[in-house]
């Protein structure tokens, strides 16, 4: 295959634009020596390949995609996360379900682990053991390449995770390694005895100390080999040039697989510096940054999206155009529940004013719940700002979420859960942790609020699919031998076909959600206040009433009410003596007289745009 006239000009501009900055970056990270020299000449000779490669379709979404950058950022972006054997058995189930995904109005689908990877306990499929095959359970790299075909004519992107900061110890490069096959060995951070891993492990933390402890797990033969997560993860070590060829050229293949949108997981731990916490380096984004210039050549179409559960202030360290273009928001989403648990907005709203806007060109990934548990990433010294002991917050965010609390309405599940210490973190489905398995009658309306938040706040909207029916907790993974010892499957329920078949009866509870969630959905789309854009708080005056305002590009604007209380709040009229008297709810259609103030009934909501000045 040989590249068009047209295609090597679209390429060489491409190559002119952003190999100056792969240039200086793989300085920085690896030097001017022969052996830097040597594979940097050999990445862009790996850029030209994989570009000639590259589908015709995908070629075309690259130009189109160029010509419109922010193509991500408007209000008509839905996106929604699934295991692909949970809810559709397999690839082929999954191209069945397109129709609804058309129905539900999905533009990007989040597909977890489907790589190969180790039988029994692979962490969900986190430790991959190839990036070019998909497990056989679910079909082929064939299979997936035609469903992203059959996505992208539905406008559906394809996103996957990208685990890059380890594979699994049955990877070919980690097996290679182990039989100390030269040159793979440098791989992974392999030491022959204690004398390095003891010196690194004075500054590292323990993430997994269930599994093991410390950041190193012994191999039979007396060395030891980094693994900050599961010990049958191993940590690339990327200090050695060569490791980041071999990982550009795995997200070169997948992008030519027509994946649109690479999910960049566990960016935080990427690179390591004796001393330091090995934790967001400045290293780390140099790196990303030298990917993201290099697939801004090979596959200009594709984006990079962080995952960083990290303290507020790192997390948007890693959002650039030039690094990830999108960032999950784990701050908004833990303050959500935070808000249902104390009926108090203050630690929301104060992050929304304070810790929401992001630089143009990239855009927040906002949701109500992860595949993952919840762990409370707000910032001490903001909780401090309001007169809260964060420490003692999070005590009993653990405590309510897993019905530990008097008048909890939450059915969580701890994970990681440290007797001695009370550290903890949430497993659970939305509607577990809202009240609807508890049947308390404001678990509905819990549901609906939450979902409004990430709908309105701008960025892309992210379901967990299931939850839009009300899906509840799966206990059945305690029998499973690979699973039992991680509560996060219990927030993971295989596919609820009794839910979806009541979707369209609003006498039931899955009826009442999904046609809640439709509408939202349906009016998202219409108002071009919500895309990605500036967002500015609205101060209620009220503990229980969140309040903000979202602004389009010609200055008209949408204001935000939510009442998070389980009773009746109000907002005093003075505070809408700069708000037009009369609004519409852009929800029910209704006309809203703010003249004698707003009153919101228990976790009611409203999306006002005035129609008078």
């Amino acid at each position: 295959m040989a590249l068009t006239a047209s295609e090597r000009s679209t390429f060489d501009r491409a190559f002119e634009q952003h190999f100056p900055r792969l240039e200086l970056l793989f300085e920085r990270l690896y030097g001017d020596g022969a052996e830097a020299r040597g594979i940097l000449s050999g990445v862009a000779d790996d850029l030209l390949r994989s570009f000639t490669e590259r589908p015709a379709d995908m070629k075309a979404l690259d130009a189109t995609r160029t010509a419109d950058p922010e193509w991500f950022r408007s209000q008509r972006m839905l996106g929604a996360v699934c295991y692909v054997d949970l809810y559709a058995i397999d690839l082929a189930g999954l191209r069945d379900r397109i129709p609804y995904f058309k129905e539900l109005g999905l533009t990007y689908l989040h597909l977890m682990p489907l790589f190969r990877a180790p039988a029994g306990n692979s962490d969900g499929g986190y430790a991959v053991s190839s990036y070019r095959d998909v497990r056989a359970t679910l079909g082929t790299m064939t299979d997936l390449a035609a469903l992203s075909r059959e996505l992208r004519a539905a406008g559906i992107s394809l996103v996957v995770d990208f685990i890059f900061n380890h594979t699994s110890d049955e990877h070919d490069w980690a097996v290679r390694a182990r039989n100390g096959e030269p040159g793979f060995e440098d791989y992974y951070w392999i030491f022959p005895d204690r004398m390095m891993p003891d010196a690194f492990e004075q500054s590292t933390r323990e993430v997994f100390p269930d599994d093991h402890p410390g950041s190193f797990v012994p191999l039979p033969d007396g060395r030891w080999v980094w693994a900050t997560f599961h010990s049958f993860q191993w940590d690339l070590n990327y200090t050695n040039p060569a490791v980041f060829r071999a990982m550009l050229g795995e997200m070169l293949f997948l992008a030519n697989q027509g994946i649109e949108i690479l999910r960049m997981d566990a960016v935080a731990f990427i690179w390591k510096q004796l001393g330091t916490a090995c934790e967001s380096l400045p290293e780390a984004h140099m790196l990303l940054q030298a990917f993201n210039a290099a697939c801004s050549i090979g596959a200009p179409s594709l984006l990079f999206k962080s995952e960083a559960i990290v303290h507020p202030d790192e997390v948007i360290e890693y959002i650039d155009p030039d690094e990830c273009q999108l960032s999950y928001n784990p701050l908004q989403m833990a303050l959500i529940w935070s808000s249902l648990a104390t009926r108090d907005v203050g630690l929301l709203s104060q992050a929304l004013a304070g810790r929401n806007d992001l630089p143009v060109g990239t855009s927040w990934v906002n949701y109500v719940r992860s595949h993952d548990d919840i762990g409370w990433t707000f910032a001490d010294e903001d909780a401090a700002k309001l007169g809260i002991d964060g420490l003692e917050h999070r005590r009993f965010l653990n405590a309510f979420y897993v019905d530990r609390f008097p008048g909890s309405f939450a059915r969580g599940v701890p994970f990681q859960e440290n007797p001695r210490t009370g550290d903890a973190r949430v497993s659970g489905t939305t509607a577990s942790l809202a009240g609807i398995e508890a049947r308390d009658p404001e678990g509905v309306g819990r549901v609906l609020l939450a979902h409004s938040i990430v709908l309105s706040t701008g960025g892309i909207p992210l379901l967990y699919l299931g939850d839009e029916v009300g899906q509840l907790n799966d206990y059945g993974y305690i029998d499973d031998p690979g699973k039992a010892g991680d509560s996060r499957w219990s927030g993971r329920p295989p596919y609820p076909s009794p839910a979806y078949s009541e979707r369209d009866d609003p006498a039931t509870t899955a009826g009442r959600i999904f046609a809640g969630l439709r509408t939202l959905i349906g009016v998202r789309k219409q108002t071009a206040e919500f895309a990605a854009g500036a967002l500015e708080v609205f101060d209620t005056w009220h503990p229980s009433v969140l309040g903000y305002q979202r602004f389009a590009a010609d200055g008209s604007r949408v204001l935000v009410f939510a009442n998070f209380a389980d009773v009746v709040s109000i907002v005093d009229a003075a505070r809408f003596a700069a708000v037009a008297p009369q609004c519409t709810d852009l929800v029910s259609g209704a006309l809203v007289d703010l003249t004698d103030g707003l009153i919101l009934t228990p976790h009611e909501f409203f999306w006002l745009r005035e129609t008078d000045r």
